[in-house]
């Protein structure tokens, strides 16, 4: 299993949030994806904030919050950062930790644009073998890239000029064509499990 760097160890509020999710079955556990992406976050908003210190933050599928958390703790500020996701214990878990949240079928319900969207979608392919009630947060069809497809067709409408995705995926699905969507994309981090191979990529709108 991927370790959280020395950050999430250090900080209360993420240590009480992953105790918290114990107790919270029904909402995505962070795991090694979930570490993988805060981890790029934390190489990449620091720069970000610089540039642009009033930068607001979407997360699509924002699941435990983990994420909410590490843009917050640096230093995005609290009013800027929103989310969603299409569970609704979810929408909730998140806003009882005090950020804004709604129930939103990806982009369905979102209004505005960001300097940063950031996606960590299901992407396994259909198994009939898994539990239905656990689908919902890792199965995205029988090849495993098309919720990614979806949510790559709508992005591009909700990012401000000069935004940029941070999106997830795994060798386990069918592989993305960016540019095809209309995207220049960059790898900026993977973690090479025994059974995947896990990457983030830096998503930019061809002009």
């Amino acid at each position: 299993m991927i370790l959280p760097h020395n950050y999430i160890f250090y900080n209360p509020k993420i240590i009480i949030l992953l105790i918290l999710l114990y107790f919270m079955p029904n909402i995505y556990q962070p795991a090694e994806d979930s570490f993988l992406m805060s981890r790029i976050l934390k190489e990449q908003i620091p720069a970000l904030i610089n540039e642009k210190p009033n930068l607001k933050f979407l997360e699509i599928g924002a699941g435990s919050g983990i994420h909410l958390e590490t843009a917050v703790s640096l230093g995005i500020k609290k009013e800027n950062i929103y989310s969603s996701d299409i569970n609704r214990n979810s929408v909730d878990h998140c806003i009882s930790l005090g950020f804004n949240c709604i129930y939103s079928d990806l982009f369905e319900s979102i209004k505005g644009k960001y300097d940063i969207i950031i996606f960590n979608p299901p992407y396994l392919p259909e198994d009939s073998r898994e539990p239905i009630d656990s689908r919902i947060s890792t199965t995205a069809g029988r090849k495993g890239n098309e919720i990614i497809l979806r949510f790559l067709k709508e992005a591009k409408n909700y990012l401000e000029k000069d935004g940029r995705i941070f999106l997830i995926t795994s060798s386990l699905s069918k592989d993305v064509d960016f540019e095809n969507l209309g995207y220049n994309s960059k790898e900026i981090g993977c973690e090479k499990l025994f059974f995947e191979r896990l990457c983030v990529w830096e998503l930019k709108v061809i002009l």
